[in-house]
């Protein structure tokens, strides 16, 4: 995916972070701000406002460890103060970081989607957790991964083999149509099942719940 895109880090210039720290924060929120700033770490890409002129901004995102309270502080950041986009970790990157009974269960997973043709990428609090060496993790969190598809046959191989994950950490997440629709591939498993009769498609800007059974795009 060359486009930007929900579940997109971005690195942010000094300029971006002395704007960003100068705003109206609560202590806590100004600590865990200058802390991202001094080590240079990514926000994330959210989702922008469906109607808006102000093209020269981008909505952001930062999900604080346990530190500040796993906090998730909305940004406002201009294009300009972004020295560059990047993406979270593949799962194969990541796997050490899991609980032991779960790292077998991810190997098997990434073989899986690597038969697939695919790549899983890992957010959420996993994802995040290895990108800062914070502790993000919960007891009992989600292992979230998004995964980019290219059409209807990949779409239901994938949500296959992300079903068959066995393990004590639950799997979550989404399948990425190209563009940026997205949707959940336990919801992608029923409707095609026929379980349900609408899919939330979630987009860059806003969602919409098609019911015909043709590809999001």
């Amino acid at each position: 995916m060359t486009s930007m895109h929900r579940h997109q880090i971005a690195r942010l210039s000094a300029a971006g972070w002395h704007r960003l720290r100068a705003g109206d924060w609560d202590s806590e929120a100004r600590e865990c701000l200058g802390y991202w700033a001094g080590r240079g770490l990514p926000v994330v890409v959210t989702r922008q406002p469906e109607q808006s002129n102000d093209s020269g901004y981008i909505a952001m995102g930062l999900c604080a460890p346990a530190r500040w309270r796993h906090r998730r502080l909305a940004l406002r950041v201009a294009r300009t103060e972004v020295l560059f986009f990047d993406e979270f970790p593949c799962l194969d990157k990541l796997i050490t970081q899991l609980p032991h009974r779960a790292r077998t269960p991810a190997r098997r997973l990434a073989a899986a989607l690597k038969a697939c043709g695919v790549t899983a990428r890992v957010y959420g609090s996993h994802g995040w957790q290895h990108l800062t060496g914070l502790s993000h993790v919960r007891d009992g969190s989600d292992l979230d991964v998004w995964v980019s598809i290219s059409g209807t046959a990949q779409a239901d191989a994938v949500a296959a083999a992300l079903n068959a994950f066995n393990s004590p950490c639950r799997l979550d997440g989404e399948l990425v149509f190209d563009g940026d629709a997205a949707v959940a591939w336990r919801e992608w498993l029923a409707w095609r099942d026929g379980r349900t009769q609408a899919l939330l498609v979630k987009r860059l800007r806003g969602a919409s719940m098609p019911t015909s059974m043709e590809v999001p795009a």
